[in-house]
């Protein structure tokens, strides 16, 4: 091309010499009889030098695994040069995530001369021009296009190969038909697939251009998502779309790439559904699945399998029940009675949904089920019905368990509807259906935001120290100084001012005593660790040396007698004659309920 040369391509569209090749070439196959042929040709005149096979690289298609033909071929091109900087400076105006996406398709761009449109396949969309029988000259005027597409707007594609040339030339031109071939070259796919912002996003009613998020794997910086900005920018003159986010590719539980020939294809299908032996292959449904796809970085590859899918479905597990006891334990309230506003972070703003998971989980197995809901129990089970003190829990437990609906829903559909469904004063709701409740979202004022830092502080502080209380606890246990929790007292000196006063401001209301919040009967705060030994029994002691917090924590049994009620040790356990088993608190309790002492019948 360079010096105005003919192209040579003696080789067919068969993968064969053509006549141009030599009589002794013509009709054999490039890569077999062809090939050693010419082997042959050059021995015969002195021209092989050597003749050894030996393992190379060479490319093979993807699709038929055989090797390939390079052909020199008249094509169609698309020159970029044109409008090159006007795509660069698309790409800047569009949010790649992960930002790396964006350094690929700059380089890939800013290196793109021609593109080659143009395809010799037996199927695709054919590319609308004429080819003069004679010259070889081609017909490609704004006309001739303009007929053809409104031809195929009414027939499709295939009118191309069905209708006359005549037909298919606009009425201006159909004198000359006999003059014209339809050309046999089909589009580029990737020219197919870049136009998308055109045939759908443009085309259909109630979307809008440029889309909000072009979504793919990370080869199509390559492919869909430079097509999509070049013939865009090319006709309109910026990008397609306002965000592109690219993922890795899935790869089975050793990390190799799934094929039908490897056996190691996760059919997902079977994952929702199960299959024929259901104890191997359970049904998990589909919310188990999106939950996996939830909890994996997509930025890189990611991996799936039977092992994983367990570990996963456990994960839904733990989800699922905690849940279930929101729900359980709403049976007898209505949110008419007090409400509780709670703010939802928004984790999928940035499409970070292994974040939006990593969340949900951990919220709902350690600041849930592993202590808020573990110390609400006495509050939920222990106090009458409309004791406020349940109650103010009840409107809690109603508030996470909307929002943890509305959080899990673009995770979770089927489960967090059936959460929605179930709840018992569905009636009083505004929405039917999660999906119609909208997401609670909302500014938070400096002032509320400063505060819910210092309580979160704070009860993360607690937290701590009930965790050396948990192994004070486990200590004594193990020298079979008590069973439960409950059969104990608990003495703490904590030489850290911060958690001190945090311990020392927490009210005794009922709600947040220490001994409801350690699960002890009695929590008593020390002046020093002395203090602590000399009240602990036995010597257990968890010592300021093996804490986390410094903190020191010594057990001994509980005074006063056990309540067979809420299992709490007292001193006013048989004051009341009438209720001699049971606590001052489970008095009021059992009063509140209407129940009447049990009667002795003379045997």
């Amino acid at each position: 091309m360079k010096y105005g040369l003919p192209l040579l391509s003696p080789v067919d569209d068969g993968g064969k010499f053509t006549a141009e090749a030599g009589a002794r070439l013509e009709g054999k196959s490039v890569l077999d009889e062809g090939n050693k042929e010419v082997i042959l040709m050059l021995s015969e005149v002195g021209a092989l030098l050597a003749e050894e096979a030996y393992p190379h690289k060479y490319p093979y298609d993807w699709r038929s695994k055989k090797p390939t033909i390079f052909r020199a071929t008249e094509q169609w091109f698309a020159s970029v040069d044109g409008f090159r900087d006007a795509a660069l400076a698309a790409i800047d105006a569009v949010e790649w995530l992960p930002a790396s996406g964006k350094n690929r398709i700059t380089a890939m761009t800013e290196g793109r001369n021609d593109w080659c449109i143009s395809r010799q396949r037996s199927w695709g969309v054919p590319i609308p021009v004429f080819y003069h029988k004679e010259t070889r000259v081609p017909l490609l005027t704004p006309e001739t296009v303009e007929h053809v597409r409104a031809l195929v707007a009414k027939g499709g594609t295939n009118i191309w190969w069905q209708l006359s040339v005549a037909e298919l030339l606009p009425e201006a031109l159909r004198s000359q038909a006999d003059d014209y071939e339809i050309g046999t070259d089909t589009m580029d796919v990737w020219f197919d697939s870049g136009s998308s912002w055109s045939g759908v996003v443009d085309a259909r009613e109630g979307l809008r251009s440029p889309a909000d998020l072009y979504l793919e794997g990370s080869d199509q910086h390559r492919g869909w998502f430079q097509s999509s900005l070049l013939t865009s920018v090319a006709a309109r003159g910026y990008a397609p779309y306002k965000t592109v986010l690219t993922h890795g590719f899935v790869l089975d539980e050793k990390g190799l790439k799934m094929s039908k020939s490897l056996g190691n294809v996760v059919d997902p299908l079977l994952v929702i559904a199960g299959g024929k032996d259901q104890k191997k292959e359970p049904p998990y449904g589909a919310d188990v699945l999106r939950l996996w796809v939830s909890t994996v970085d997509y930025n890189s590859d990611v991996s799936i399998g039977p092992n994983i899918l367990k570990q996963v479905f456990e994960s839904y597990r733990k989800l699922r029940n905690t849940l279930r006891y929101l729900v359980g334990n709403l049976h007898d309230f209505s949110p008419k009675l007090d409400a509780l506003k709670i703010e939802v972070h928004d984790a999928y703003s940035t499409y970070q949904f292994y974040r939006a998971s990593q969340a949900l989980m951990r919220f709902a197995v350690s600041d849930l089920s592993n202590f808020y809901l573990d110390i609400a129990k006495d509050r939920l089970y222990i106090s009458a019905p409309d004791d406020p003190r349940r109650r103010s829990c009840q409107t809690v437990l109603s508030k996470l368990a909307e929002e943890m609906a509305r959080a899990a829903a673009p995770l979770l559909p089927h489960l967090a509807e059936d959460l929605w469904q179930n709840l018992p004063y569905r009636d009083e709701l505004t929405a039917d259906s999660v999906f119609l409740s909208g997401w609670t979202a909302g500014a938070v004022d400096a002032a509320a935001a400063e505060a819910t830092a210092t309580s979160l502080a704070g009860w993360a502080a607690v937290r701590a120290v009930r965790d050396d209380v948990n192994k004070a606890l486990e200590l004594a246990r193990s020298d079979k100084l008590i069973g439960a929790s409950l059969e104990a007292a608990v003495y703490i000196y904590a030489p850290n001012a911060t958690f001190e006063q945090v311990l020392r401001a927490l009210p005794t209301d009922g709600v947040n005593d220490l001994r409801f919040v350690m699960l002890a009967s009695r929590v008593e705060l020390c002046a020093d660790a002395a203090e602590v030994s000399a009240k602990s029994a036995n010597g257990i002691v968890f010592s300021a040396r093996d804490s986390a917090t410094g903190c020191t924590v010594g057990v001994a049994p509980a005074a006063g007698k056990k309540c067979e009620r809420c299992w709490n040790y007292c001193d006013s356990v048989g004051a009341d004659a009438g209720h001699p088993t049971i606590c001052h608190r489970c008095l009021g309790a059992v009063n509140a309920l209407g129940m009447t002492p049990p009667v002795a019948v003379a045997v």
